[in-house]
């Protein structure tokens, strides 16, 4: 089985901020849920899933909030015109058939990476977020789609693998860096021999 998790808040944020607003003609918002559907459509296309699944977070505080005070204080809240549309969005998904995950005291990211990791040996898990610190779910069946909007078009980029190198290939790049080096070193010796032998040399002074 192949399953696709949405991290919900984060992709209607960058469908919200990747698209101008826009509105129906009685003034409700619709760029948020405009956007979100046209990134469901492209991840949909790329994955291919049997099962599509939506973790959204509450408003409630999470156990990070209790753990500490100060967490997310700094983060401005949802703009108005796109809080507007996040209950219609919902409607909409369950209306469509899709599963809705929202747990309180647990955010998206938390939910997005239990699925994950209740995803049987023999399925595949798509975690499609905009958030690149899922790429740390990564793993042989756990593939991770990076969506954005560019334009007011959707975009999905598949990192299948996280973006880490070998201890063998940062081996190499030393040996690459340390080898240029002694090459810089003895270009700049040789240049700087061969200008002071090629200067004249003064002459001293005698009274």
């Amino acid at each position: 089985m192949k399953l696709l998790v949405i991290d919900g808040n984060s992709i209607v944020n960058r469908a919200f901020f990747g698209i101008k607003l826009l509105t129906t003609k009685d003034g409700r918002f619709t760029n948020a849920i405009y956007g979100f559907l046209n990134i469901l459509l492209k991840l949909k296309e790329t994955a291919d899933p049997d099962a599509v699944a939506f973790a959204f977070d509450l408003k409630a505080p999470t156990f990070r909030h209790e753990m500490y005070d100060e967490y997310k204080a700094g983060r401005k809240g949802m703009p108005p015109e796109l809080a507007e549309q996040m209950p219609v969005l919902k409607d909409l998904l369950q209306k469509l058939g899709y599963a809705i995950v929202e747990q309180e005291g647990y955010e998206a990211d938390d939910i997005l990476g239990t699925l994950s990791a209740a995803i049987g040996p023999g399925d595949h898990c798509y975690v499609a977020t905009g958030d690149r610190d899922s790429l740390q779910l990564v793993r042989d069946n756990v593939s991770v789609l990076l969506a954005s909007t560019k334009m007011g078009r959707a975009q999905t980029v598949d990192r299948a693998t996280p973006p880490t190198t070998s201890p063998a290939s940062r081996a190499s790049a030393r040996r690459r860096r340390r080898s240029g080096s002694r090459s810089t070193t003895a270009s700049t010796t040789s240049t700087t021999t061969s200008r002071n032998s090629a200067s004249p040399r003064r002459r001293k002074r005698t009274s």
